[in-house]
């Protein structure tokens, strides 16, 4: 998943879920200026951060690392 794609799931869930921002930044101790800045694209949010505002969604963030071989 691309972040943008990141982000779009995780606004519509809280949009879905009717929860506010400042709420979810309550709820999940991530700070309202990082949830504001995330869901507009201009933040960097840790694994940490996701997975705070993820839990209080009921989501799961899970990471996939691939591996990739050099190019010679």
């Amino acid at each position: 998943m691309h972040f943008t794609e990141l982000i779009k799931t995780i606004k519509e869930r809280r949009e879905a879920l009717q929860v506010t921002q400042d709420t979810l930044s309550e709820l999940s101790g991530v700070g309202l200026r990082t949830v504001k800045q995330f869901e507009s694209g201009k933040g960097n949010p840790t694994l940490l951060t996701l997975h705070k505002l993820s839990d209080v969604l009921g989501m799961e963030v899970c990471l996939k690392i691939k591996n990739v071989t050099p190019t010679k």
